[in-house]
Formats: C-alpha cells, structure tokens, sequence
C-alpha cells in the first residue's frame, strides 16, 4: 500500500496543491494541520501512548509516529508504562493512556472493557480472538539470548540446558516485575522434563520449586531494556527476555546468539480503552500501523514479527529468517495457551507476584 492510497485510507489531506496552501495556512497561523477522518471529523489533538519505553519505544517514533503527525497533525506523546495503572483501566476504571500495551491473556480476561477496532486495520497474523482489540500489533520471541563469545564452543540449546548453571556458568536475566512474568512457569516446566504439549494446565508450584533450584542464580530486572546492560557489562552470561532485546544488542553492533528451540512466539499489542476520548484519532492511527510499508520499517528495526502477511514481501531473507513467526522457525517455536492464561491470569500475577518476594 503507497503512502497515498494510506492518506485517503484515514481520510488525511491530499497531495493536491489547494492542500499545501492549507497545510501551509495552518502552520503561520498557529494551527495544527488536521486531518479528516473517513466519517468526516477532523483528527486533532494527541494520543497519551504507553509501552516500555527503550529501543523499541525509539524504533516506533521513526517507523509510525514521526510520519503519522506528519500526514495527520496528531502528536503521540510516549509515555513509560505503569503496571497499576494499565491494569485498572483493563477492568475499566479510567486512566491517563488513550494506548497501552496488553498482553493477550489481559485482553480476552478484559475484552468488555477495551475499544473494537473496524475489520479494514486489524492484523491478519494475530489470533482471530484478539484481532479486534490490538493495534500496532506484532509478534515477539520468548527465549534466551547471549553474547556469543561468551559461550564460544556453543551455548544451551534447551531450557534444560538453561537451568544446568554448571555447564554454562554464570547469572541468568530473568524478569522481575509481577506483571512480567510471561513464560517462566513455561520455561521451569520444559526444564523440568514437561512436554510442551503437556504444559496446561501449569502445575504452578512444581514450576515454583524448579525456579528455586537456580535462584541464587537469577538477577532479575525491572524493564526490558536494562538486560542489554546486563549482558554487556558481563554481569549475567544469559538473558531471557523479548527478542527484541537481542536484535537492539546486534544493532549496536554486538555478536549475540539467540536460541530459537522452544522459544515461544508471543502476539502482542496495544488496546484502547471502550471509552477513549479521540477514537477517530485512535482508528487513524491503527490504520498507519497496519501500513505493510512502516510495518516493514519497525519489524526490520526490532526484530519483531509483523501481523500484516504482506509485511514478509518487503523483508530481504536474512531479516525475515530472525523473526520468530518466520516460516523457517515453525518447528522450533511454541505458543502459549492464551485461553488457559486469559482464565488463569490473576492466579499466574498473583503466583509470580508471591514468589518474587520469595
């Protein structure tokens, strides 16, 4: 889709020359170039957007953001994202984000409470269940990652392998915030001797005790992006995290290994509140994500995996073959049941959040 066909797709102005008279008309008196919406409102004001801040926040404003306020006049203010916040808005109570990031369980736990996008901006490769909600929607790797000199014969190749401490040495990275918990019970179980196929329902307390055997081991972080510090100062020798860690690490141009056998391949996404103050704003925006051109341009940034198909189009074959929802992975990835998770989710926070404070 060229940037045009997107323009009249969410009603913005024109390339015509009566058009940049009034773009330029705007701009000396003061006013903030508008857009229409396709119902004829005109888009204004902002958007209070909330994520986890870092290289992936940064990869956002260069492939959406930046262009979306330049084609429609609408600002998306970045915001970092709070757990108590964005779970009370997810059971409905008000809050300071027009956006914010939400995992799959939270939204089908939540879906009375969070606004319904229109079929045309909704991604094809989510889950048919959440693809009315999410918008700027992409798939991200669970696994673990490390800098490859320092497991130069060959890192873990399993999550067996990763809670062997004797043969590969060192502290591991693991998340330590109780909305953050995302695959651990997964992974104690797969190292544990569980079969994927076997993990649900999560025998939470044999995970539990799994995750104590290597505690001492574990240095837990508060937000995503501080594990790239954590690998490069050698203060952990593994990490597991989102893979879009990793990809922001070989970006500056580290060696970094990432172990795609039983990574899990994880739909995330931002949702709006069911009663958003600018939903015009918001469908607007939904639809430049969706754009297959600054899709590309975010997924070749992070290394996360697009939800529009055609985004595979315009990705050469090496970056294509580092995205975890790449063909070339499906017999090494896993999902997660988002069903068992969206039912289970306050016992798994509640769980993790218990077991953090140990």
């Amino acid at each position: 889709m060229t940037r045009t066909s997107l323009s009249r797709r969410i009603g913005a102005l024109t390339l015509g020359s009566a058009t940049a008279a009034s773009l330029l008309a705007g701009c000396a008196s003061g006013v903030t170039p508008a857009a229409d919406a396709a119902d004829g409102a005109e888009l204004s004001g902002d958007i209070v957007w909330a994520d986890y801040g870092g290289p992936t926040n940064e990869s956002r404003q260069i492939a959406y953001f930046d262009g979306f306020l330049d084609d429609t006049g609408v600002e998306v203010v970045s915001t970092s994202i709070e757990d108590a916040v964005y779970m009370s808005m997810l059971t409905g109570d008000p809050g300071d984000y027009d956006v914010f990031q939400a995992s799959a369980s939270e939204v089908l736990e939540n879906a009375e409470n969070i606004y319904e996008l229109p079929e045309g901006v909704r991604g094809d490769l989510l889950p048919e269940n959440v693809q009315p909600y999410y918008l700027g929607g992409f798939v991200f790797g669970e696994t673990q990652g490390w800098l490859t000199e320092t497991f130069p014969d060959g890192g873990p190749q399993d999550w067996v392998d990763f809670f062997d401490v004797d043969a590969f040495p060192g502290k591991r990275a693991w998340p330590g915030t109780p909305g953050s918990f995302d695959a651990s019970y997964e992974i104690a179980l797969l190292a544990d001797g569980v079969a994927p196929e076997d993990l649900y329902p999560l025998d939470l307390e044999r995970a539990e005790a799994k995750l104590d055997s290597i505690r001492g081991d574990l240095l837990f972080y508060q937000s995503y992006p501080e594990v790239q510090q954590l690998l490069t100062s050698g203060s952990v020798s593994i990490a597991v995290t989102v893979t879009g860690q990793f990809t922001a690490l070989r970006n500056a141009g580290e060696d970094v290994t990432v172990q795609w056998n039983q990574a899990f391949a994880v739909p995330s996404g931002f949702v709006a509140p069911a009663d958003v103050r600018n939903p015009d704003e918001i469908e607007a925006l939904a639809t430049w994500m969706d754009d297959p051109d600054n899709q590309a341009v975010f997924t070749e940034r992070t290394g996360y995996g697009p939800v529009n198909p055609e985004v595979f189009d315009l990705l050469d074959d090496d970056v294509a073959a580092d995205l975890v929802n790449s063909p070339e992975h499906a017999d090494d990835v896993l999902y997660w049941d988002t069903e068992w998770r969206a039912e289970n989710y306050e016992l798994l926070l509640n769980s993790y959040t218990a077991w953090l404070a140990g």
